[in-house]
């Protein structure tokens, strides 16, 4: 996937002990304030994926991600898979997110766009965005699995720079807030800073 995908941003190149914490889907009333809690009780950033429509339903909560010291990025505007989506109807969603979401990142919904789509989000006149996929998937969302092994897919994978996915979503929320606070704590034990991502990442 990353050869086919060279285009976009699997990990950030360091050395440093840091690890790049982003969250999809929201924001979600309840759901992410317990991130942003989370988050600021460990003092580690992050880097918000939101849809659109979520945005509009929930501007405060947006505004509540940036004023807390957090990036955001574009995640469009209605979760579409480009895989099984019309070229068109899949760069509008984009833009239409993008209004209101001012960041240059953006994270195709289930990693999924076609080369074709790719092109036109990076080097396109109405969009050029750094399309952002990741090193390791806590599988959060995934309601097969325990709390636990969702902790143990970031705690045996994660290393520096890794790019890690957890949702801020109803769907993940189980599995969430028993591994979110754990990984936290095992990183910050090991003496690791958790730092978000801006329109400069590469």
């Amino acid at each position: 996937m990353q050869q086919y995908y060279w285009e976009c941003i699997w990990k950030i190149k360091t050395k440093e002990k840091k690890i790049y914490l982003t969250f999809d889907d929201g924001p979600t009333p309840g759901i992410t304030e317990f991130v942003l809690d989370e988050l600021e009780r460990f003092n580690a950033k992050a880097t918000f994926f939101c849809i659109g429509e979520n945005v509009e339903k929930e501007p405060t909560l947006f505004n509540e991600i940036t004023r807390r010291g957090h990036s955001v990025g574009n995640h469009s505007y209605t979760h579409l898979n480009g895989w099984k989506t019309d070229n068109e109807k899949y760069l509008k969603d984009i833009s239409r997110a993008a209004r209101l979401i001012n960041s240059k990142l953006f994270r195709p919904p289930y990693g999924r766009a076609t080369k074709f789509q790719l092109y036109n989000i990076i080097y396109g006149k109405s969009l050029q965005l750094k399309p952002v996929m990741w090193h390791v998937l806590s599988a959060d969302f995934d309601t097969r699995i325990s709390p636990e092994q969702c902790f143990l897919n970031v705690i045996n994978n994660s290393k520096e720079g890794s790019l890690v996915v957890f949702h801020d979503s109803e769907k993940a929320f189980p599995n969430l807030k028993d591994s979110l606070p754990r990984v936290l704590a095992y990183y910050i034990e090991k003496g690791f800073s958790f730092e978000k991502l801006d329109d400069s990442a590469a």
